[in-house]
């Protein structure tokens, strides 16, 4: 078994760091970061039957709350009308509905969901990413890709669940699901801010937003 990778997202040394149900996970030594090996990732057929069972109903007040925190920095920040791109959009787009009730204008991109890519050949205000960037296989390409997406004074919004240095990563919920391959650390996200030229960059507990 190979002891170390290159980072997928920053390319610097990642070492082995735990097994855990037959997948393997490396730790860069640099950003921080944990990664399952990409030999026990999921292939597309069985991800995309992962997703299926997701039940994001837009009209579930449980999951209206969940998301709720996204879309108040987006009303924050932007005036309604201002033009977003929910990436990684799922089944049930919810945070981009609620969005669309308050008079944004949200296209929506997903590989399996929303896979027309005429969305990517154009700009936005925003772009939000709602417990999506955990399941970027290519962070690297991931993040070049939105940061190219948005307009001057523009935000990137995500939701996920971040790596802290007291974690107990054996017992942490959240890398339980083989879709989640990619674990960020506040030291992966400042290593995002400042590759990809990003003027700011706010953490507040699961919710993190780059500012352009």
């Amino acid at each position: 078994m190979l002891k170390k990778i290159s980072c997928v997202l920053c390319s610097s040394i990642a070492k082995h760091y735990m097994c855990f149900r037959e997948r393997n996970y490396y730790r860069c030594t640099y950003c921080r970061s944990i990664m399952m090996a990409y030999e026990d990732q999921l292939d597309a057929k069985m991800e995309k039957e992962r997703y299926d069972q997701h039940n994001n109903d837009p009209e579930d007040s449980g999951y209206r709350r969940f998301v709720s925190p996204l879309v108040k920095i987006i009303t924050d920040k932007f005036s309604s009308g201002a033009k977003g791109l929910d990436y990684g959009a799922g089944s049930g787009p919810v945070a981009a509905i609620m969005l669309g009730e308050k008079g944004y204008d949200v296209e929506l991109y997903d590989p399996y969901y929303y896979p027309d890519q005429f969305p990517l050949n154009q700009k936005f205000d925003f772009i939000i990413c709602s417990e999506v960037i955990e399941h970027f296989r290519d962070p690297a390409k991931e993040f070049s890709l939105l940061r190219s997406l948005l307009l001057p004074k523009g935000s990137l919004v995500c939701l996920t669940e971040i790596l802290t240095d007291d974690l107990d990563f054996k017992q942490w919920y959240y890398k339980n699901d083989p879709t989640h391959v990619f674990f960020y650390h506040e030291q992966s996200l400042l290593y995002i801010k400042n590759e990809y030229n990003f003027s700011n960059l706010t953490i507040d507990k699961r919710l993190i937003c780059f500012d352009v």
